[in-house]
């Protein structure tokens, strides 16, 4: 497929599939006149790609990460890191939900005051 097709089934930007591209996450074969061909197997890599980044990892940790993935062969080294990517993102969902919960409290309260005035 080509980029703009990438983009649009991944839900990202022409712009962000050459930034994957210029950081080593993306690969994509070429065209004799230069255009750029994704497998299909790409619209999952980019979207792990940008779920990756929505939990805080850096270009330069995915990048250390997607050989695991895409082989299922982990070094201890790497099995550290993605433990360590894992509990992190555990404390961010534990502290999300402690902001859903807060504004639920806030919610119910401002909607019974409501109700009784």
């Amino acid at each position: 497929m080509r980029i703009g097709e990438l983009a649009a089934q991944a839900g990202v930007s022409v712009r962000a599939l050459r930034y994957y591209e210029e950081q080593g996450l993306l690969a994509a074969a070429r065209s004799p006149s230069g255009q750029r061909h994704y497998p299909d197997a790409a619209v999952d890599r980019v979207r792990f790609i940008q779920q990756l980044y929505a939990a805080g990892l850096s270009s330069r940790r995915v990048l250390e990460l997607m050989p695991c993935v895409e082989s299922g062969a982990v070094t201890p080294g790497v099995l550290q890191l993605l433990t360590a990517e894992r509990d992190r993102i555990d404390g961010q969902v534990r502290g999300l939900v402690a902001a859903r919960d807060r504004l639920d409290a806030i919610i119910v309260k401002a909607a019974q005051a409501a109700s009784s005035g």
